[in-house]
């Protein structure tokens, strides 16, 4: 073999190599599971008729994601699907980040008035967001039939500190929906721990979105992920702070949400600069072959 032909063959080579690389190198998916019934926590924007209640779990990204996907299930209580208005995602980081430390000592596990701790919890503002009302977000339901959780956050039932431990509002029943929703415009998030998010708008008066818990630790969907954190819930008057749903207000858990997040992992510059090297190096040597052959050099 000549050098010509070995130069093209070790590029081939690389470039075959580059391909055959995991899959799992190239997609991202996590689940909490399906919903095991515990608990229902309140989630939906601020409309003129009700103020806003958010409602957050969590998920690790371990290299830079384009999120494309992602679904949630909870109920709709009180309203028929039909009342179903805007969905809204939002991604939050981990406290201290996005967060105003100058309201208190600014040490990064401070615990203000309003909340037992801020340790673990999400920031105080979200780091991006995504709805139909702005059209990067669209959505399909799947009703899954009537379901009643054993205890349930519900709009009033969110206290700050020292009277936050509720022991909840009691069981909900409702109509449980599961949630499939399309980015339209993906999210782009670098490697961390991040927070997800979701609201619905029910726009009856009398009908409210409940998220559902799912299992924690882990048992099914993704399986276990180590440094799994709990989820927690806030509302206009408690915000900017958040309290943990199990441990600050039902006295029990801690708890998970019911959801998914899907995506592509985006290749490291490394992976790029070999793709290139392969497909420089393979022209480089088609060029030199066509030359020797030009001028009778093969062998």
């Amino acid at each position: 073999m000549s050098r010509i032909h070995a130069h093209l063959a070790f590029s081939v080579a690389l470039i075959g190599l580059l391909a055959a690389m995991p899959a799992a190198a190239d997609t991202f998916f996590f689940s909490t599971g399906d919903p095991d019934g515990k608990v229902a926590t309140a989630a939906h924007p601020d409309t003129n008729e009700k103020f806003e209640i958010e409602s957050a779990d969590d998920f690790i990204l371990g290299g830079t994601t384009a999120i494309t996907s992602a679904s949630f299930t909870g109920l709709i209580a009180g309203a028929p699907l039909t009342s179903i208005g805007d969905v809204r995602v939002e991604i939050y980081r981990v406290f201290p980040k996005d967060s105003d430390l100058g309201r208190t000592s600014g040490a990064p596990t401070f615990s203000t008035p309003q909340v037992p701790t801020r340790v673990n919890s999400p920031s105080d503002v979200a780091f991006a967001e995504r709805d139909t009302a702005s059209s990067n977000l669209s959505f399909s339901t799947t009703d899954l039939g009537s379901f009643t959780a054993s205890n349930s956050v519900q709009p009033g039932g969110i206290h700050g500190a020292p009277g936050s431990d509720t022991g909840g509002d009691g069981a909900i029943t409702g109509e449980e929906v599961k949630f499939d929703v399309t980015f339209t415009t993906p999210f782009t998030l670098a490697a961390d721990h991040y927070f997800f998010a979701p609201q619905v708008e029910v726009t009856d008066a009398g009908g409210n979105f409940f998220w559902l818990s799912a299992p924690k630790p882990i048992t099914s969907g993704a399986g276990p992920l180590p440094g799994d954190l709990q989820s927690w819930t806030r509302d206009e008057a408690l915000d900017p702070d958040w309290l943990r749903v199990g441990t600050d207000i039902m006295g029990q858990g801690p708890f998970n949400a019911a959801f998914s997040v899907s995506g592509s992992v985006i290749p490291e510059t490394s992976t790029w600069v070999m793709l290139l090297m392969g497909f420089g190096g393979l022209a480089l040597a088609r060029r030199r072959l066509s030359l020797s052959r030009a001028n009778g050099l093969t062998s």
